[in-house]
């Protein structure tokens, strides 16, 4: 097997609790391919609250046969990115990518390089952050028979200091998943699970407990898919916070979610986020 990412350890779980549920805003996306394969992207979100709207355009080439992705993007805020990626051009597996985001208005920049390596049995990446620090970052996860271990680090090379690390362990089933994790210095610990109950049903849980909190943060969700077209979606945590949510596939290419957070330990206040979210494809 080929492990997950770092990142991606405890994926199915934060998708159930964390996705689908738009809430607070409304947002639009419009996705578009031309002929010769340039995917442009258009994104806006206004904030129920404020009446704020920030919004992005991307537009992604990629030439296959080379494997080179070719990635700008501009926001609102005057954020100019760009992002260069080769895959599997060197070698099976390997990814280099180099990006970078300038503001004009302030001069600020950023740039990043680093390389991402996968096989039979290990994940890795490695970055340079240029301009701050610079600071390395890498992780890896090795597994092997569903069995996955994994760690990250940060490195600020001018202050020759550890910046951040973290470790965890798991189980990868193709019905369930069981994660551990140990972030931000061993500060934050979390156990999560995601189980594929059948065709219809999926459900999940996820503990977090902070050294500089006295309880346990737990959230629990499920995911049940009315037909091929639509799925509601249904979480609550500790402290009280509902969420739900609904998704329909309108036609092709058409996609409409609603959902809301709502505070059932103050129903009669104005305290409850609802949102919309439409999403278009062509």
């Amino acid at each position: 097997m080929i492990p997950p990412s770092f990142s991606d350890l405890g994926k199915a779980t934060n998708d159930l609790l964390g996705k689908d549920y738009p809430s607070g805003s409304a947002k639009l996306e419009v996705n578009t391919t031309t002929a010769n394969g340039i995917k442009f992207t258009v994104t806006g979100t206004k904030d129920n609250k404020s009446g704020f709207i920030a919004s992005d355009l991307k537009a992604k080439y990629a030439d296959k046969a080379r494997g080179l992705t070719f990635t700008e993007t501009w926001s609102t805020a005057n954020v100019l990115g760009a992002t260069l990626e080769l895959q599997d051009s060197i070698a099976k597996g390997l990814k280099l990518e180099a990006n970078g985001t300038i503001l004009p208005e302030k001069g600020t920049k950023n740039a990043k390089a680093g390389f991402e390596y996968k096989q039979e049995y290990i994940f890795t990446r490695g970055s340079l952050d240029l301009f701050k620090g610079p600071t390395l970052s890498g992780d890896a996860v090795i597994g092997a028979d569903g069995y996955v271990v994994g760690a990250e680090f940060g490195y600020d090379v001018s202050e020759a200091k550890i910046t951040k690390y973290a470790g965890a362990l798991g189980y990868i089933a193709p019905l369930y998943t069981i994660q551990l994790l140990a972030a931000n210095k061993a500060s934050v610990f979390s156990a999560s699970y995601y189980h594929k109950v059948n065709a219809q049903v999926e459900a999940g849980a996820k503990a977090s407990w902070n050294k500089s909190d006295a309880g346990v943060g737990i959230e629990v969700g499920t995911k049940y898919q009315l037909d091929k077209t639509a799925f509601i979606k249904a979480k609550v945590d500790n402290k009280g916070i509902l969420g739900l949510g609904y998704t329909q596939t309108l036609i092709d290419g058409v996609k409409i979610a609603f959902g809301g957070l709502f505070d059932t330990t103050r129903l009669q206040n104005d305290a409850h986020k609802v949102g919309v979210s439409f999403t278009f494809e062509a």
